[in-house]
Formats: C-alpha cells, structure tokens, sequence
C-alpha cells in the first residue's frame, strides 16, 4: 500500500479568491465616484485634473485617493463655493483702489489751488476780472481781456505780466497737469492791419499769455496747449455791451486726469 504523498510547506498555494470580489467592489465605486464627480460644480482646471488622476490610478500608478486635487472631504457644495469666490474678490482690485485713491488725490489738489488762486484774486482786488470754477473736468481760470490787453491787441500788457507770473507759480506745485489756454472774443468783425479776423486775435492772445507763463522754467511746455476759439464759444449773449464783454476772455483750463461721474462732485465756482 502507497503512502499519501506528503506535500512540502512551500509547495502550498495562498488562497486568492478573496482577489475577483475586492477588484469588483473598487470597480464599482470607481463608477459612482466618476457619477457623483460629474454632477458636481467644478471648473475646467480640476477636471482636467482628475482626468489625470483616474488615468494613473487605472494605469496602476498612485492612488485616486493620493491626488491632491481629490480630498475626500471636499464636498459638491465646497468645489461650487470656489467657483465663485474669485467674481467677490475681484469686486475692488488694486487698480480700482488706486484710482480712487488717486481721483481723491486730484480733488483736494485742485482745491487747494482754486483756494490759492481765489485769495490772490481777493487779496489785490480782481474780482470784477478774473473768477475760477472747479467742475468735473477741470479748473477753469476765466480773465476778462480787459486786464490784459488793449482793445484789438493781443501783447498782454506790461502791468498785467505779474498775473500771469503769480498764476504760473501755483501751477508749478501741480506739474503732472495738462493745462489749455485759450483765447475768445465777442462777434464784433475785427478791423485793423493786424488781424483778418477773431481767430488770428483769439489765438494770438492765448499764445501770448502761455508764453509768459512758461517764463518759469519749472514748468513743463509739453503739458501747455495754446487754442483760439475766435467768436464760436460765446458765454454770454453778443447782444449787449456786457455780454460781449464777457465773452472777450483767456481761460487757463487745468485738466482732470480722473474725470468724475459721481454726482455728489459738485461744481465750485466764484462770481465775477
């Protein structure tokens, strides 16, 4: 009678059985995480994301659970919360911020120069000649011409060149301004060997005011414009003497870099 061949301990098999149920049950909870995945709110870049995930993970690379864009944790209601949190952060940016800081910045450095000019016009008493108006644009200098030529004469005289003087002194605290003078007139027809008409006086006139001003070194020419407006932009009726009287004028204009829309920007002016 043969004796059971006796089997030696390494030649026993483990048992793997265990193996087809365990890879069926990963299978299945890989499709409902893919299931529950796609019904979520998640942007371009984090699906792209988990693409990459699913693809090492089936390609036996590290697991889906090791990615660090899939925190088990996270939920539908997180991924969709930073979806919009960039739209509320980008309610004020940096830019938006400097330009109100800068747009305040302007306001109180250009009344702070209509309250300079506005003593120099009380202090030598040039109220009936020159007024300035600060509105959303600009700060407006108007002088009547009056106080600074002679009728049908565009060289400013001698005695009015410290106004032009005492007037580029205080833009020269505010160099970073473009500054338009220009001149006007009334419609009166122009009759004399000099000028044809209003535009040649007007233009003439404006030059030779920024002229003077740019006496001062410390001004910058490429920020001054010269422009003359002739009869065309009255601010008066040409109907009486002293309408027409106030349409003769040279308006030192300076330019607002941050125009305002807001209403609460009210326009401050000083009478004639």
């Amino acid at each position: 009678m043969k004796k059971a061949k006796k089997h030696e301990p390494h030649e026993e098999h483990i048992d793997e059985s265990w193996l087809l149920p365990y890879s069926d049950l990963m299978t299945l909870l890989l499709a409902l995480f893919i299931t529950l995945f796609s019904m979520s709110s998640i942007d371009a870049a984090k699906f792209e994301e988990m693409s990459q995930a699913l693809s090492s993970a089936l390609n036996g690379g590290s697991g889906v659970l090791d990615h660090s864009s899939m925190n088990p944790t996270e939920s539908s209601t997180d991924l969709g919360k930073s979806k919009k949190e960039p739209q509320e952060i980008t309610k004020n940016t940096p830019a938006q911020i400097t330009d109100a800081q800068m747009a305040k910045k302007e306001q109180e450095d250009l009344e702070k120069l209509k309250k300079r000019l506005d003593q120099y016009i009380n202090k030598n008493g040039l109220s009936d000649q020159l007024n300035t108006k600060l509105n959303q644009s600009e700060l407006k200098i108007t002088i009547s011409d009056n106080a600074l030529f002679s009728s049908g004469r565009a060289d400013v005289k001698p005695e009015s060149r410290s106004l032009a003087k005492a007037i580029s002194s205080m833009l020269q605290e505010f160099p970073e301004y473009e500054v338009v003078v220009s001149g006007h007139t009334d419609n009166v027809p122009i009759s004399n060997s000099q000028y044809k008409d209003n535009w040649d006086l007007s233009a003439d006139r404006a030059l030779n005011f920024l002229k003077i001003l740019l006496l001062n070194d410390s001004l910058d020419p490429a920020k001054f414009t010269p422009s003359g407006y002739g009869e065309y932009h009255p601010v008066a009726s040409n109907q009486t003497d002293a309408g027409r009287a106030q349409n003769r004028r040279v308006e030192v204009s300076i330019i607002r870099k941050y125009q305002s829309n807001n209403p609460s920007v009210k326009s401050v002016g000083k009478g004639h």
